[in-house]
């Protein structure tokens, strides 16, 4: 929190003195105004993210102030604190875009919750406009040839985008799915609404209901407040859950209910809220197989799967191979301020033989390295964190794509000593994926 600003507004010396010691004990920084003229130099000099502002004031009083805040800076979240007296000109802050209001005399405890999840809100508000200007900035980073197989699933991109349809995103890790998400949030009505990404895979089951659906104060050990859950968060905009095949039964039924009955009820709660977003799904898995083995439900998949994008894997995708390639040395030689004007032809051969089973982010992890490793103007063959050719079957071994990924996944393990973190990001894939992954070729290491 150190870096949000707190602006404390308030006529009584010992008020702001009290707030000011509460709130820098818990991190923020403080500045503060006796008058409502005062906090307008105050914003106008230094700014503000919070501003705690007393109802009444002598001269502009705290009305007055908010109405000019919401012109002069309206990121700025407002939280109006009155006398028991005044809770009907507190409601009237409210209805003119007040974020909440606290009665005096205040509770310590119960001021730092408010201010606490008054930040928060204002860094998720930052992080939607930070993620769309990214979005916006990364469209033409969706790198591809005339010829790619990503040509069509674009297509379809386009037709779906404008609707408030449901889309599955199916694909292998490191696909893009994540961008095809931002994508589809970027062209869709919603746009100007927050983009909220949750990724399923990486959550406890406890955790994860609580991340999605919220939660009431006291609903379990550690609730020391109520919590907004992503699902009410995204209203407006698009809820993008990704790696959803990875969500357990209960989860699953919590959020086929949410999603038929479009209400949401916070975990310890028992009040239905009302919710309203555009669901974006992705899965690496294959959901027709998880709901024949009894792990994913029949009714959730068809909820999600109204329209349904595939990505192609990269090695489907070999004329882009390069063109990523490229645009990932530029990007990283740009980021690093080295001199590495291209790739030399041993290299670019190398890159074009790969299986790629991490797919787009492998490669990228690969080509960051080489940047990293390059000390002349070139990428050579030596600066590319794989061999050029990977062992060859003997004896008629697996030469499917799996035996392929299976010898791959091993050479890399093997590399890095077994270190599963390090391996990952070689890869190009997460942790829980490779330990998928070594569990499934038997190469996963007794706990």
């Amino acid at each position: 929190m150190g870096d949000l600003r707190v602006l404390v507004v308030d006529d009584e010396p010992h008020v702001r003195a009290a707030l000011a010691s509460w709130l820098r004990e818990d991190g923020y920084q403080v500045l503060t105004a006796e008058s409502g003229e005062q906090a307008l130099d105050r914003l106008a000099a230094r700014g503000a993210e919070i501003l705690l502002v007393d109802i009444k004031m002598p001269g502009m009083s705290g009305l007055e102030l908010q109405a000019r805040v919401r012109e002069l800076a309206p990121e700025t979240t407002v939280i109006v604190m009155t006398a028991h007296a005044s809770v009907e000109t507190a409601v009237q802050a409210l209805k003119q875009g007040a974020y909440d209001f606290i009665v005096k005399p205040f509770d310590p405890e119960a001021m730092s919750r408010l201010v606490a999840k008054a930040a928060e809100r204002y860094v998720l508000l930052s992080e939607n406009r930070a993620l769309r200007e990214r979005v916006s900035a990364s469209e033409p980073q969706l790198i591809y040839g005339p010829r790619s197989p990503l040509v069509p699933v674009l297509a379809q991109l386009e037709q779906v985008a404008e609707t408030d349809t449901s889309v599955l995103i199916s694909g292998e890790s490191g696909t893009g799915k994540e961008l095809i998400a931002k994508l589809l949030h970027a062209r869709s009505p919603r746009r100007h609404g927050p983009l909220v990404v949750v990724n399923c895979g990486a959550l406890a089951e406890g955790v994860l209901e609580s991340e999605l659906f919220g939660h009431e104060k006291g609903a379990f050990t550690g609730a020391l407040a109520r919590r907004e859950g992503k699902l009410e968060q995204a209203r407006g905009g698009t809820l993008f859950l990704d790696e959803i095949g990875d969500i357990p039964p209960k989860v699953q039924v919590d959020l086929l209910r949410v999603l038929e009955e479009r209400v949401v009820v916070r975990v310890g709660g028992n009040q239905p809220i009302a919710v309203d977003f555009r669901l974006v799904t992705a899965t690496h898995r294959d959901l027709a197989e998880e709901i024949r083995g009894g792990r994913f439900r029949a009714d959730l998949f068809f909820r999600i799967n109204v329209f349904q994008l595939s990505l192609p894997p990269l090695r489907e995708r070999m004329d882009d191979v390069v063109l990523l390639a490229e645009h990932f040395r530029a990007r990283f030689a740009q980021q690093m301020n080295r001199r590495v004007a291209g790739f030399s032809r041993e290299a670019l051969a190398l890159l074009r033989g790969q299986a790629w089973p991490g797919n787009v982010r492998e490669l990228q992890n690969a080509i960051e390295r080489a940047v990293v490793v390059c000390r002349g103007g070139t990428i050579e063959a030596e600066h590319l964190p794989f061999r050029a050719q990977l062992p060859e079957a003997e004896g008629g071994a697996d030469a499917t794509l799996a035996g392929v990924e299976e010898r791959h996944i091993r050479q890399i393990v093997e590399r890095c000593q077994h270190n599963v973190t390090q391996a990952a990001k070689l890869l190009g894939i997460d942790r829980v994926t490779l330990h998928n992954k070594l569990k499934r070729y038997g190469m996963a290491r007794p706990q």
